[in-house]
């Protein structure tokens, strides 16, 4: 999986798995920043309104994911 993104151009940032043979190299700093974007992703698909998508218009779904991105960041 690894050389299959390597050769698109995209470098990897996950961490191999302590029980590997030979240790894998990645960028502890970009790891924890996709990690903390993961985490948002999956509070904001907490709210059943954004995770289906029941707006058709993009302009209602964008207001939608802004209303939960706000109450997530004050709560």
């Amino acid at each position: 999986f690894r050389d299959a993104l390597e050769a698109k151009g995209i470098q990897p940032c996950i961490p191999g798995r302590r029980s590997r043979n030979e240790p894998v190299r990645y960028d502890k700093r970009r790891y924890r920043r996709r990690s903390r974007i993961e985490i948002m992703f999956g509070r904001l698909k907490d709210w059943r309104r954004v995770a289906t998508r029941y707006d058709r218009c993009p302009t209602v779904f964008f207001s939608a994911v802004a209303l939960a991105a706000t109450v997530i960041f004050w709560l």
